[in-house]
């Protein structure tokens, strides 16, 4: 079996292809055990990778790498509370070491029971597999926080990428008005393919001047001055939610509205509502690159330099 691995931190030289990384026959209690068809690549597994999370979460070496993944069924371990997971089923969901698994950068996993549910079934592994991390996110932000509603008006930063052409789908779907800012060349795809109202290019021009400062809610997945300058567009009682900042009393004082840092959870019951969503809506993933597994190193330098347009995947046939 072969697997993505590191056997200490660093950048990219210290991840290998371990080709004979030792098969994994019994899952144990709670774990299902997958064949991987593929794997999402998220930001976050280059930070693992190089050691972000080593103080709060330290890796056992060798680490297999990734979390996100699609695939099938091979086994069920005992003490699963989930009776519809059953060998051959289809699945996505995480098996990241962080969660308690073995690693999505393989060509089998372990993930646990209450990390996957079953797959969406309009789409594809490779476009499954880019879905949990960012599809759970826009859906805690949106759907449990915001309680986004039809007619209301949302900012959402960073339109083009994983999160963001996610939430800007569901935003729509939900009846909301869709603002985003992304790069120049990335004006025209959220507009014409994810259907945003407004795309304003961050690089020259200035949101909160060309924007009205009567939104509902702001989705930040950008951080820094662009969280900050969010509170500006905001009207009084609203809400901004971000992936990268903690809240600032001060401005939320000033502008009279609420801030809330998002912390992901992926679990069964979101994985399984946002299938769901995902096969009555027409919701797409778009994946920008496919990488075969033995070319991970490139995947994640891809993921951390080129700042994708939607996802990118490894494939693992």
């Amino acid at each position: 079996m072969k697997s993505a691995q590191i056997k200490t931190y660093g950048d990219s030289e210290v991840l290998e292809i371990n080709r004979s990384t030792p098969s994994i026959k019994d899952p144990s209690e709670g774990m299902v055990l997958v064949t991987v068809k593929a794997a999402g690549v998220n930001p976050v597994d280059w930070k693992v990778r190089e050691g972000f999370f080593k103080q709060m979460a330290p890796l056992q070496f060798p680490a297999t790498l990734g979390m996100d993944f699609s695939g099938v069924i091979v086994k069920v371990g005992g003490g699963v509370s989930s009776p519809d997971l059953k060998q051959g089923d289809e699945v996505y969901g995480q098996a990241g070491v962080l969660m308690g698994g073995s690693g999505a950068f393989a060509e089998m996993a372990l993930a646990k029971s209450d990390t996957i549910a079953h797959k969406p079934r309009t789409l594809s592994h490779e476009q499954a597999a880019g879905l949990p991390l960012v599809g759970v996110s826009a859906w805690q932000a949106l759907v449990e926080i915001m309680r986004l509603s039809k007619d209301q008006k949302i900012l959402i930063h960073g339109g083009a990428g994983g999160i963001g052409s996610i939430a800007i789908q569901l935003a729509k779907r939900l009846g909301s008005r869709v603002a985003t800012t992304v790069s120049t060349n990335n004006m025209q795809f959220v507009k014409e393919e994810l259907g945003a109202d407004e795309a304003i290019d961050y690089k020259t021009q200035t949101f909160e001047d060309l924007l009205t400062h009567d939104y509902d809610a702001v989705f930040d997945t950008v951080g820094g001055e662009t969280f900050t300058r969010s509170f500006k567009v905001l009207k009084r009682g609203g809400i901004i939610v971000s992936m990268i900042e903690q809240p600032n009393q001060e401005l939320m004082d000033q502008f009279g509205v609420k801030a809330i840092f998002l912390f992901s959870q992926v679990n069964k019951e979101r994985l399984t509502r946002l299938a769901e969503w995902v096969d009555q809506n027409n919701i797409r993933v778009n994946v920008e690159k496919t990488f075969p597994l033995d070319e991970a190193r490139t995947a994640l330098d891809y993921q951390r330099d080129v700042h994708p347009r939607g996802k990118i995947v490894l494939a693992m046939q």
